[in-house]
């Protein structure tokens, strides 16, 4: 193994350690809180079962129609055909996956197999995840901006001073040019290479317009989609919120939750929105029952059917 190639998987295994071990610290929390008010977890079960069914079908429907946006943003990300029903698949089973592994892992090795046997090359398949990405980063913070506005005062930014912003604001900027010093010879020309390519893929998918209309009409309508889930379940027990406000919560905790590596935000997320929920005004047992019903219905009821896919379509040389 060339030493460039050795280099990075050291730092892949470390990166591994660190992610394996914050998994285990935000657990181990997850786990002392739901102990800790498990009474409240208990009373929001019980209201579950007793919440509307109606409300909840229409949950259910929502969360069948992320994995159309999934695969109608995907696709928008190349510019060449994708098979529609096997990308279709592709993303039921990556949603599953992305549940066992951290940090998104397990979404984005499925796409990317799933890309190379369309016949992509491997380098093309990352950008275009990377694009994918990128607009879904982009749709859910314009989002935000949008329900922010029409709700005011929902979201309480904390007040940062001015050196702290200046500090931040450096950080990033170091973080963005300290690579392309510190890189050497084959590294920097191969990073640079790379860089290239996801530029050109962009520009490609952007000549194209349909192609460009489902890129982010398809992550815009993903993110409203997991927030329509969480919207019926809200109605379906009684939350005392209205709709636009539940939305934006779910969006604001959401990202802030994926800022740590647990398989789908598994404990972080669900922290993060209780959390919302009740700052917001929310009692207690029916902001958890909206927790677990929106688990329920984007995680526990399609992970075993969507592993059975995932082990169908490897087997099928789908991905």
């Amino acid at each position: 193994m060339t030493s460039p190639l050795l280099a990075a998987a050291t730092v892949l295994r470390r990166r591994s350690r660190w992610q394996t071990a914050a998994l285990c610290v935000v657990l181990l929390c997850a786990a002392y809180l739901g102990r800790r008010h498990w009474p409240v977890l208990e009373s929001g079960a019980d209201q579950l079962a007793g919440a509307d069914q109606g409300w909840l079908l229409a949950g259910a429907a929502a969360a069948v129609a992320t994995w159309a946006c999934a695969a109608l943003a995907q696709q928008g990300s190349v510019a060449e055909r994708l098979p529609g029903g096997r990308l279709l698949a592709a993303q039921f089973a990556a949603s599953a996956a992305n549940h066992v592994l951290p940090a998104g892992l397990g979404a984005g090795a499925v796409n990317l197999r799933f890309l190379m046997r369309c016949g992509l090359s491997a380098g093309r398949s990352a950008s275009a995840l990377a694009v994918k990405a990128a607009a879904g980063a982009l749709a859910r913070a314009a989002l935000i901006a949008v329900l922010a506005a029409s709700c005011p005062g929902v979201l309480r930014l904390p007040h940062v001073s001015a050196p702290t912003v200046a500090a931040v604001l450096a950080g990033l900027l170091a973080a963005a040019v300290l690579p392309a010093v510190l890189l050497r010879g084959p590294l920097r020309a191969r990073c640079g290479r790379a860089v290239c390519s996801v530029l050109a893929d962009i520009r490609a998918v952007h000549t194209r317009p349909h192609r460009a209309a489902a890129l982010w009409g398809g992550s815009l309508a993903f993110a409203a989609a997991h927030a329509l889930v969480v919207i019926a379940v809200a109605q379906a027990v009684g939350l005392p919120l209205s709709p636009a406000r539940v939305a934006l919560l779910y969006l604001a905790a959401s990202s802030a939750a994926a800022l740590l590596p647990t398989p789908g935000g598994i404990g972080s997320l669900d922290a993060a929105l209780a959390f919302a929920l009740t700052t917001a005004g929310a009692p207690g047992a029916s902001a958890a029952s909206a927790v677990l019903g929106y688990r329920l219905l984007t995680v526990w009821a399609p992970l075993l059917p969507g592993l059975l896919v995932l082990g169908f379509l490897i087997r099928r040389r789908a991905v």
